[in-house]
């Protein structure tokens, strides 16, 4: 499977990062256990089960249109087969048409396979993931359990209102566990 994901600029991944270490040392699941040099704050856009050369070189003329403004809102949660605690992203109309650009490109490509439903235009909740596991319990959705400096970059009060951007792309490949820009690298 292979996933279009927008890379936040370094000063919003060191935020991200700030509260996943925040949620690890309250002994909860959180991502700054994720240990794969992959690892990275990002939102996905996309995803399909191939993406040949040429999709890859269309999707990379889309995302010129990076950087982009990124808006951090609140905490969510999402269950399933696993529980998701993720920080909200306001997504803006810039974002809003990137992502369906790279939705329609990625679904009109022969062979891609079938899109994942939950990430199609009406239906996407663009979030950055902060923690994930089976039958993880994170109190909440809101904040009131972090330590105050995440507490307040989680709820838009914080430093992480300041400028953001999206500034970068990349695809990332679950089988090969690898990962490759895609478009302008603006970080």
């Amino acid at each position: 499977m292979h996933s279009i994901e927008l890379l936040p600029d370094a000063a919003t991944e060191r935020a991200v990062r700030r509260v996943w270490r925040a949620v690890a040392d309250a002994g909860l699941p959180s991502l700054a256990d994720h240990g794969h040099p992959t690892n990275r704050p990002h939102l996905t856009l996309a995803t399909a089960d191939t993406l040949p050369a040429a999709t890859r070189t269309v999707l990379a003329q889309a995302l010129t249109a990076l950087p982009l403004p990124l808006h951090l809102g609140g905490l969510l949660r999402f269950s399933g087969r696993f529980e998701v605690l993720a920080w909200a992203v306001r997504p803006d109309d810039a974002l809003l048409a990137l992502h369906e650009e790279v939705w329609r490109i990625v679904r009109e490509t022969p062979g891609a396979g079938r899109p994942h439903p939950l990430l199609a235009p009406g239906r996407w909740v663009p979030h950055i993931t902060l923690g994930r596991g089976r039958g993880a319990v994170w109190p909440g959705p809101d904040s009131r359990w972090l330590p105050p400096s995440a507490s307040a970059s989680a709820s838009g009060n914080g430093s992480a209102t300041a400028s953001r951007w999206w500034a970068a792309a990349r695809r990332y490949d679950s089988t090969s566990r690898t990962t490759a820009r895609v478009g302008p690298d603006t970080a």
